[in-house]
């Protein structure tokens, strides 16, 4: 069946060779890039960020070559209002958040879906490295290039519409397709890092739109070690550029165990007081029907982060997790993705976690 289908092109070689394959199944194909920032040179330093008015450029010479019609959608105000704006509110909060699954939830299958479907077209096409087979979301082959905990948030609804040719082929043989192809950006570098802080200094971006706001630095016991500029340049687990004047009593390293932003508090601890056992999530998002009481699965809690063995239960609005091992280093504003071997089942915004006692 030819299907109508809008091919989100960032510029880079993924979405490039998506749009290929989908134009060369049959389907009808236009390709759009995304112009996120209201300054096009503010979101790329080299090989970091994205956005930039060279970006459009190589999206539309592969237009080009794959013979497809090309335009360029400003989303800017949508993008700064709900991924940028949610980014730095989130860490002002004390949470730790992906910005990629964001923009995934209120750009790529939100803003930009629901004017796609608005102009007629079936489908949005994107060069993420995941499976969907008979509307089941599956991880990509590429286990390196995995990005099926991205796009968990995505409801059924939008996966109903969503087209992701390249899961079933690794990055390298993405590469080599691109260049058979003919298409310039085969050899392009993934861009990294946060794609709207170009030059990867996320303790700098936030300070410049939160301020300096110096509190202390405790221990376990409350005793201060240290002092920071602002409680929110710092994530659950870090270790470097703690800032702490006092060493540990036992000289071992410490990490951040908590962040409060109501006292401007950094508490920083040892390694093992990371250990988590038990996650709350909040807002979850079911890829069918949730099972009814505890069940057996796997939990991803970062992108690209390993797998940890669990019991989750659905209860009502919230998503209860126990791991079988403690996992470390969980931080609240992340998401909690729920597999059973390579489908993705569900997922959840973590919102509360909780050491067990042994």
């Amino acid at each position: 069946m030819t299907l109508r289908v809008l091919a989100a092109m960032s510029g880079g070689v993924d979405s490039a060779v998506a749009a290929a394959r989908a134009a060369e199944a049959g389907h009808d194909v236009t390709g759009v890039h995304m112009a996120l920032s209201s300054n096009p040179q503010s979101y790329r330093t080299g090989a970091r960020g994205c956005c930039t008015l060279e970006d459009s450029r190589d999206a539309r010479r592969a237009a080009d070559v794959i013979g497809i019609p090309f335009y360029v959608w400003d989303l800017a105000e949508r993008f700064h209002e709900d991924v940028v704006e949610d980014f730095v509110s989130e860490y002002a909060a004390g949470r730790t958040p992906n910005p990629c699954l964001r923009c995934n939830e209120k750009i790529k299958f939100a803003a930009l879906l629901d004017r796609a479907m608005a102009l007629g077209f079936d489908a949005v096409c994107t060069g993420h490295y995941a499976r969907l087979e008979d509307g089941v979301l599956r991880r990509g082959v590429d286990a390196g290039k995995d990005q099926s905990y991205v796009l968990a948030v995505c409801t059924p609804e939008q996966l109903a519409h969503a087209m992701f040719p390249l899961g079933d082929t690794t990055k390298a043989d993405i590469r080599r397709e691109a260049e058979r192809r003919g298409l310039q950006v085969a050899d392009k570098p993934d861009s990294h890092d946060i794609c709207f802080i170009a030059d990867g200094d996320t303790r700098g971006f936030l300070a410049e739109r939160l301020g300096t706001a110096k509190g202390p630095i405790v221990d376990a016991d409350g005793n201060e070690v240290g002092e920071h500029d602002g409680a929110y340049a710092y994530t659950i687990g870090q270790r470097k550029g703690l800032r702490i004047g006092t060493p540990a009593p036992d000289g071992r390293p410490r990490y951040v165990l908590d962040i409060s932003p109501v006292t401007n508090t950094v508490t920083v601890g040892p390694r093992e007081a990371l250990d988590v056992h038990e996650i709350t999530g909040e807002r979850p998002i079911w890829l069918g029907e949730p099972p009814a009481g505890p069940f057996a699965c796997r939990v991803q809690l970062r992108a690209h982060g390993e797998v940890h063995a669990c019991t989750a239960e659905a209860d009502g609005d919230v998503l209860r997790v126990r791991l079988d091992a403690p996992a470390r280093g969980v931080a609240s504003g992340q998401a909690a993705v729920l597999y059973d071997g390579d489908r993705v089942l569900g997922s959840a915004t973590i919102a509360e976690t909780a050491r067990v006692p042994a």
